[in-house]
């Protein structure tokens, strides 16, 4: 079997903000749970009190996401505002680092959590509320209830034991159709569509009794977050395409990142900060992302797409396997200072395809449109945001959203991600990277006031062991949760490239 390795880190990723620096955990880190609840649920403002921790293990730091939060953020204070969210997601780093540290004093005790984690997290998260304040207040009314997003609360195990939701279909958009055909990838040798009846009822993938959060100090993820994909029923349609519809594509062929290019920065959301991510990413297409491009920086980048019109950037979290090899950034950022270890895996086969709309025309997307779709915080903020979709080649029928597959012999895992369709003819980005965008309605429309454009829909394919032992790179305090998972996009199409895409699409044609 196929594995390769990230071969030369990127030097970007060496660089480091002063916050960050010491953010170095320990093998003692705790045991990850099952929970999905939104950080919006239950008394998040306030400390646990130890009727609330009695015999649930702590798991760890849920605290309200601030950006959702906000007004409107003018433009003139939007480099202060970023960079104050960023230091945000430091504090909480930093204090999820103190609670694994000693998170067995904090069992006894529960609370030494307010007094050693979370009264100085919630101080700090309330400067920073404060800062963005005062930042939005000179050029616009100050916001006010911000203090309100400063509580932050020690989530506990309270689904143990229960169905982690497998076979959820990931819904927004998605078609599992967009696969070759037969759902293998070219060249595979065996024939991964086996009958779910050749596995006994209760029988185990090889390696599923294992629990892969060992391989992370406890920092997940668990054994609970994994499922034999032979095991989950279909459940992925196709959408209907009605008269009129755009049914062409248009496929971008940008490599693999066979070149190794990886940092854990984060242009779109943390502009201007150096490890604004926490985990590291994947890049293909634009070579000169990171956290300091311009957008004159990504016109003018080198791209390994092979039409030199597509300088897009396209950016995922990687994917590690959990097998007590460590890359070279165990002591780096994004690495194993946030957590994140295990041999980064090139992706097998990266399939970038643009597709239409199922009720009408495309038009072009804007130059430098930024599109998030997913949402890295999803463990702790809840589903709404959430378009994780996970699979195997040979059962792309049956997507997962908050579980990683167990794919058998001969198969390999797929993470999909179908971006946002609409966009609201103004804007390429907003205050909180969302609502600019957005997906097009059950019935294939756009909501009102937006257009549909090109939609990306982005296939990535794994050829790691049978067995639970991966996991996405993610916020430490994420747990490594597979709904977590998520995709970046900046559009640095040329203007003659976006015509030629959106007549090829609206023409019905497949062009490459």
């Amino acid at each position: 079997m196929r594995r390769t390795s990230r071969k030369k880190r990127s030097t970007l990723a060496d660089r480091a903000i002063a916050a960050s620096a010491a953010l170095i955990l320990g093998g003692g880190g705790l045991v990850a749970v099952n929970v999905y609840a939104s950080a919006g649920e239950g008394p998040s403002g306030s400390p646990p009190t130890r009727t609330q921790n009695a015999g649930r293990q702590l798991s760890t730091i849920d605290c309200p996401e601030a950006v959702n939060g906000l007004p409107e953020v003018p433009d003139p204070a939007r480099g202060e505002v970023d960079r104050e969210l960023a230091a945000m997601d430091t504090q909480i780093t930093d204090a999820y680092r103190q609670f694994a540290d000693r998170k067995e004093q904090i069992a006894r005790d529960p609370g030494l959590a307010e007094n050693a984690v979370l009264g100085p997290l919630r101080g700090k998260r309330a400067a920073s509320l404060d800062r963005i304040g005062i930042a939005i207040g000179r050029v616009a009314e100050r916001p006010e209830g911000l203090e309100s997003l400063a509580g932050c609360s020690l989530r506990a195990d309270d689904d143990q034991g229960q169905d982690p939701g497998q076979g959820q279909n990931a819904g927004q958009g998605q078609d599992p159709g967009d696969q070759e055909p037969g759902g293998q990838d070219p060249g595979q040798g065996e024939d991964p569509g086996q009958d779910p009846g050749d596995q006994e009822p209760g029988d185990q993938a090889p390696g599923q009794g294992e629990d892969p959060g060992q391989g992370r100090g406890g920092n997940g993820p668990e054994a609970a977050d994994f499922v034999d994909i032979r095991s989950v029923r279909p459940d992925a349609d196709r959408p209907r395409k009605r008269r009129g519809a755009s049914r062409g594509s248009f496929t971008t062929d940008c490599g693999r990142n066979e070149n190794g290019k990886f940092n854990p920065d984060n242009v779109i959301v943390a502009p201007g900060v150096s490890n604004g991510a926490h985990h590291m990413h994947d890049y293909v297409g634009n070579q000169a992302n990171d956290a300091f491009a311009s957008d004159d920086d990504l016109a003018d980048g080198a791209t390994t797409c092979r039409n030199q019109g597509d300088r897009s950037t396209y950016y995922w979290p990687v994917l590690r396997l959990q097998n007590g090899q460590d890359e070279d950034d165990v002591d780096a950022d994004g690495g194993g200072r946030d957590q994140n270890v295990g041999e980064i895996q090139t992706p097998s086969r990266v399939t970038l395809k643009f597709v239409g709309s199922p009720v009408g025309r495309v038009t072009a997307m804007p130059r430098f449109l930024r599109i998030i779709t997913g949402d890295a915080k999803a463990f702790t903020n809840g589903d709404a945001n959430a378009n994780a979709s996970w699979s195997c080649t040979g059962f792309e029928d049956r997507q997962l959203k908050d579980t990683y597959p167990i794919c058998p012999e001969g198969s390999q895992v797929v993470r999909t991600f179908a971006f946002q369709s609409c966009w609201d003819g103004q804007n390429t980005d907003s205050a909180n990277h969302r609502t600019h965008v957005a997906f097009a309605r059950d019935d294939g429309r756009c909501p009102s006031g937006f257009r549909a454009v090109p939609q990306l829909v982005q296939r990535i394919v794994y050829d790691v062991p049978p067995g639970p032992g991966f996991a996405v790179d993610s916020f430490p305090e994420q747990l490594h949760k597979p709904i977590t998972d998520h995709g970046d996009f900046i559009n640095v199409f040329d203007e003659r490239l976006m015509r030629n895409m959106v007549r090829c699409i609206n023409d019905g044609r497949r062009c490459r």
